[in-house]
């Protein structure tokens, strides 16, 4: 049985208590549009209210423009790196599709914007009681580095329960080829047949059994009592083969061995990470104010000149050197 999209909880409660499900989403491709407005949703209040907090150090038309301005900041990173990982996973034979890519990367997000979120009254003390610009300037872009790396985690967690999926599939249709008695020559038709054990196509939950005795397919041929009466491999759930952050841990019945030999494509994903967080901050330093300097008049935008870390390193050296 299809599990419910939000399972009565908050997306960030059932992204961080109840993480497998979400990954067994992402593997079944099943209901993502919707989920994806559930994390677009909590991920836009959480940041705007940030970046309120961000701008409340300049005046109230400051805090307004970073309110606006935070969420804008990571959906156009989401939007110009997406098509690069998409094409990099498609080099390196992931057969990711572009909403299971959209909804990892999105988990990351929103994971990345309520953590500010909880970090906004700290943020918000130290505004009210540390009257210094360079240092609340530079205790939020630590906040902000924190929760980034902390929601990457999750997405490099998803990534791997996705490769893990998909060479348990190129396994058992390596294996079907050889069990189905040539029925199974052509490399589509055995991901078929896996398809069908696995019960992915029927929205049945990560087996696809029908607790009364029909196949997945409806009849009694199908789905999992099928893949028994022919002598098949039956998948596991991802939740059976995979921990609670997506590394494999004890191997489930049918599944091949597991081994340290990272893929292609998860070493691709730490390039584009890096990329992701490069893109990130030079968007912010384009999109900037988002605290406004002090002595200056407002302004929406501000001139491109500089660099984001070269404007670090200056009010690092301006908070020690008394400045």
């Amino acid at each position: 049985m299809a599990l419910p999209s939000g399972q009565g909880l908050l997306i960030i409660e059932r992204i961080l208590r109840d993480r497998d499900s979400i990954w067994r989403q992402v593997v079944e491709e099943r209901g993502l549009k919707e989920l994806t407005v559930q994390m677009l949703a909590s991920s836009a209040v959480s940041l705007a209210c940030y970046g309120a907090v961000l701008g409340a150090s300049s005046g109230f038309a400051q805090a307004l423009s970073s309110m606006v301005k935070l969420p804008l900041l990571f959906l156009a990173t989401l939007a110009i790196c997406l098509p690069t990982l998409y094409l990099f996973n498609l080099i390196f034979g992931a057969r990711l599709s572009v909403m299971q890519a959209v909804v990892l990367i999105m988990v990351s997000i929103t994971v990345t914007a309520v953590l500010t979120l909880a970090f906004a009254p700290i943020s918000l003390f130290f505004l009210i009681s540390a009257h210094s610009y360079p240092f609340f300037k530079l205790l939020n872009v630590s906040i902000l580095v924190l929760a980034a790396v902390v929601g990457l985690r999750f997405l490099t967690a998803g990534m791997a329960v996705l490769n893990e999926h998909q060479e348990w599939r190129a396994t058992e249709a390596t294996r079907l080829g050889v069990v189905a008695g040539g029925e199974a020559d052509d490399a589509e038709h055995q991901l078929a047949l896996v398809g069908a054990t696995t019960g992915e196509a029927t929205g049945n939950g990560a087996t696809g059994v029908d607790t009364a005795g029909g196949g997945a397919g409806g009849g009694p041929g199908g789905g999992v009592a099928g893949a028994v009466a022919a002598g098949l491999p039956q998948a596991p759930p991802v939740h059976a083969a995979f921990g609670p952050v997506g590394r494999p841990t004890t191997a489930a019945p049918g599944a091949p061995p597991r081994t340290q030999q990272r893929p292609a494509s998860m070493t691709l994903l730490y390039i584009w990470i890096a990329l992701f967080g490069f893109v990130g901050t030079q968007l912010g330093w384009t999109l900037r104010p988002f605290f406004g300097s002090p002595g200056q008049p407002f302004e929406i935008f501000r001139n491109i000149d500089g660099t984001f870390y070269g404007d670090i390193f200056s009010t690092i050296g301006r908070l020690f050197g008394g400045g």
